[in-house]
């Protein structure tokens, strides 16, 4: 179960799937990024917890798209608020047998982030962002990200690390545009 050498694969990967034309994020420096975005991606915490405190709501799924082969779940989801309001696109490769048997059922009923299943559940594991990035949203990003019109959006590519190294997750973590 080593981790993925393209941090975008992920994301890419669902592009493919979708038969969409793939998207060109442009990698930037973290101390480059504008807040509130550098402030929400730049460290070592996980999105869920991070987004929940700053908009100050719990945070469930809407499951774009999924795909499980042997132990590799994959998914496409946008985060919601309890408004349903869209704080987040992600785009995940989630290693099932990093996890203890009550997780994997819990991360495949598709209504918490996994991020938050790892908190509620007390999964030691730490987050190691690897990449910086900037996109323009195509229709696939901005639609369940409820963007009316193209614009940049900021971004970071995710591993998450269980207490005994092996990787639980890559992840590619988009935001809206989020009016300060």
């Amino acid at each position: 179960m080593p981790a993925l050498t393209d941090p975008f694969a992920p994301l890419s990967g669902f592009f493919s799937d979708a038969s969409l034309p793939p998207v060109a994020p442009r990698v930037i420096n973290g101390t480059d990024m504008p807040e509130p975005y550098r402030g929400l991606l730049v460290s070592d915490h996980d999105m869920t917890p991070t987004l929940e405190r700053f908009h100050r709501s719990t945070l469930h799924l809407n499951v774009l798209g999924s795909s499980l082969r042997g132990g590799e779940y994959r998914r496409q989801v946008v985060l919601l608020d309890q408004t349903e309001r869209a704080v987040e696109f992600g785009a995940i490769h989630i290693h099932l047998e990093a996890l203890p048997e009550a997780l994997r059922e819990l991360v495949l009923a598709g209504k918490r982030p996994l991020g938050g299943l790892l908190i509620e559940q007390c999964v030691s594991h730490h987050s190691r962002p690897s990449v910086y990035f900037t996109i323009i949203g195509n229709e696939a990003i901005n639609r369940p990200l409820q963007q009316s019109r193209a614009g940049e959006l900021f971004g970071r590519c995710n591993t998450l690390i269980a207490e005994d190294g092996r990787p639980i997750a890559e992840v590619v973590e988009i935001l809206p545009r989020i009016n300060p």
